[in-house]
């Protein structure tokens, strides 16, 4: 069997095979020439077969180039990107078909041998007094000097991943499961909101105007409608503008780009609403939640969690997730070791110990080993009492929450005239005040509590029992 021989482009004259080829007639405008015509200089078919596939794709890559060039407008980062991709892999075909690999002009001056060099530069030369092929592709063939083309960027959603899966280990790797899906479950519908309104675009294409389209979204979002949705709150939408903001900064300073600017910076909403908790008065405390039977209906842990909040001033999540080796109520002073264990806290300064007084150590004896059911679930935690609550009437205004026990525990110490540097040390608190001691024995704390301790009756606990 006889095969056909493709010698499209090229012929034989004197022996020595020519590479002879017309411009197309689409890309005419772009390269004057009309035809090229260049010596293969080999006498060997075969060679020049193997030559002329290697012009036949630099001269491709090249026409490609000029016309995505040619449509690109100023903002089209990927046309350009294309066409410069087009371009290197040209100089690369040109290269080889001139008998030397592709070199960047940084390895030529530095590490290549002066000999391969010199052999460079002489054929330039040798084709410098020919017309068929423009002495600067030649010379950025031969001499390396092809602008690397930059590789396109993930799409934001990508780099989200990488955010999570590399850049952001640090800020993730105490954090309990829950923890750690919550965290991300947040970032990850501030970048769903992005994608929806602005689309899943390269994080290289990211402009000023596209973060100004989305802050502009958000301010729809916080005006009044007439139907019955909620409008946003200027603290949302600052939340998911600024987790924007920071996967752009984090991803670009992982990348080594500390310098770019952020199309995010700068935009942030004033809320001027008061979003300060009130507290639980003392009496509304007394005479309603520590009534006897009030919460015999709910689950024990969750009733013991509440007694617990009461003189303790600690966070749902640090009463639920304390075990039972952090509960210490056989010490000289009952007392909680609030630290991390498999979780992450809040702050560095959220680590203490709290003696337990009043109806909070009366609760603890009935929880030794602490909440099982509750571990690393303080969202439901919230939730139940919050509905428990609701249920009862036993929040004073619809402003109050359960963590309004945690800002009455605090006004509490200050009526009490408890040193605020102590003040800040139960709550958990940062203090501009240098860190000196351990906060005073344990003994000295109990007496502190037992000044706000309130009263209550025991029989609170009966059905604890049965």
């Amino acid at each position: 069997m006889r095969y056909k021989v493709d010698d499209t482009y090229i012929h034989q004259r004197d022996g020595i095979w020519w590479y002879n080829r017309r411009i197309p007639k689409k890309y005419a405008h772009l390269d004057t020439r009309g035809r090229i015509r260049k010596s293969l200089e080999t006498r060997s078919d075969h060679a020049a077969r193997i030559l002329r596939d290697l012009l036949v794709e630099a001269d491709d890559k090249y026409w490609l180039a000029l016309s995505l060039l040619e449509d690109a407008g100023d903002d089209s980062i990927e046309e350009h990107r294309l066409a410069a991709t087009a371009r290197y892999e040209s100089a690369h075909k040109r290269a080889l078909a001139a008998g030397f690999t592709y070199q960047p002009i940084s390895a030529l001056a530095t590490t290549a041998p002066i000999e391969d060099t010199f052999d460079r530069l002489l054929e330039i030369r040798d084709r410098s007094g020919r017309d068929e092929v423009p002495k600067a592709k030649d010379v950025e063939a031969l001499l390396g000097s092809a602008p690397e083309p930059v590789a396109k960027l993930p799409k934001v959603t990508e780099a989200f991943r990488i955010y999570v899966d590399e850049i952001a280990f640090d800020e993730q790797k105490d954090k309990s499961a829950k923890q750690q899906y919550s965290w991300e479950k947040t970032k990850k519908t501030s970048v769903k909101y992005f994608t929806d309104v602005i689309g899943d675009v390269s994080m290289d294409e990211i402009t000023r105007e596209m973060a100004l389209s989305y802050r502009s979204w958000w301010i729809e979002r916080m005006i009044p409608g007439d139907g019955d949705t909620k409008p946003a709150s200027p603290n949302t939408a600052n939340r998911h503008i600024g987790n924007m903001r920071t996967l752009y900064e984090e991803y670009f300073v992982h990348l080594g780009d500390e310098e770019r600017q952020n199309p995010f910076r700068r935009m942030h909403f004033k809320d001027n609403k008061d979003s300060k908790v009130p507290s639980f008065p003392n009496e509304w405390v007394r005479e309603k939640v520590l009534q006897p039977g009030m919460f015999d209906e709910i689950n024990p842990e969750l009733r013991a969690m509440i007694y617990i909040l009461i003189e303790t001033g600690a966070r749902i999540s640090e009463i639920c997730n304390l075990l039972p080796e952090q509960i210490k109520l056989d010490s000289n002073v009952p007392h909680i070791e609030i630290r991390a264990i498999n979780r992450e806290l809040k702050t560095i300064t959220s680590r203490r110990e709290i003696p337990l007084v009043g109806v909070a150590l009366e609760a603890m004896r009935k929880m030794p080993g602490g909440f099982p059911s509750y571990r690393d679930k303080g969202e439901l935690v919230s939730a139940n009492l919050m509905k428990a609550f609701r249920h009862r009437e036993m929040f004073p205004t619809p402003e109050h929450v359960m963590y309004s026990f945690r800002h009455a525990f605090e006004d509490r110490m200050k009526e009490a005239d408890i040193d605020y540097e102590m003040r800040c040390y139960f709550m958990g608190h940062k203090t501009d005040r240098p860190d000196y001691g351990n906060k005073g024995s344990m003994e000295y704390r109990q007496e502190l509590l037992l000044k706000i301790a309130h009263p209550f009756k025991q029989a609170i606990f009966d059905s604890f029992d049965g």
